[in-house]
């Protein structure tokens, strides 16, 4: 069976990836898995700020008009030269030209859409998912941009038939395509940051109700 490919990441999914050989990163609402670009570049001191960069939104890296590397105009050169306070890196050419640095790389690897493995979300959000059949109780993190089908395949580790259960939110069947704010499950969010009360105070809840067969992902 071909393995499912979620197309939203939250970021604690993306800080779970913060080893050399398992390297992700997000910027500008996508995450990337640099995994490849490290193992390629194995014990290059330009590699160091990406290492400490593992797992992290680097965002600030980069102008988002352009979805390049921030630039400034190099004080010794009064040239515009990229900007790396974090420290030059990988296909960052050096400061002052060099006969040893080699261009021949093709794309930068931030231009390089072979990293990118889906879209950070923009929101996450708190459900809690309720088995009446088994009255086991389950809070997920979830991506607000995502169907209840993609929460559902979150919710497959706890219960690998989730397929065979009418998911329903307040006696009202929901629609699987759809998110949970078009199912009108609000995000209370805003409105208990404004009462300065802990957002985990409350959590929405789902219930599945069994329909007797095995369906399984």
């Amino acid at each position: 069976m071909e393995k499912f490919q979620p197309r939203y990441f939250t970021p604690r999914e993306v800080s779970a990836h913060a080893r050399p050989g398992d390297l992700w990163v997000s910027y500008l609402g996508r995450v990337y898995d640099l995994s490849p670009l490290v193992r390629q570049h194995k014990g290059d001191v330009l590699l160091r700020p990406i290492l400490e960069a593992a797992g992290k939104d680097i965002s600030h890296w980069f102008n988002p008009k352009t979805r390049d590397i921030q630039t400034h105009v190099d004080p010794l050169t009064g040239c515009v030269k990229y900007y790396t306070p974090q420290g030059r890196f990988i296909h960052i050419p050096p400061q002052l030209p060099c006969s040893d640095w080699a261009n021949d790389f093709g794309l930068p690897w931030w231009k390089d859409s072979k990293y990118e493995v889906g879209i950070l979300a923009s929101k996450t959000r708190r459900v809690r998912i309720v088995n009446t059949l088994t009255s086991q109780e389950h809070v997920l993190e979830v991506c607000a941009e995502e169907s209840m089908w993609e929460i559902l395949r979150r919710y497959l580790p706890h219960n690998a038939h989730a397929a065979s259960y009418t998911w329903k939110y307040e006696g009202v069947n929901l629609d699987m395509d759809k998110t949970l704010e078009q199912n009108k499950i609000p995000d209370e969010d805003a409105e208990f940051y404004r009462l300065n009360l802990d957002t985990d105070l409350y959590t929405p809840g789902i219930l599945l109700y069994f329909n007797d067969d095995l369906t399984e992902f």
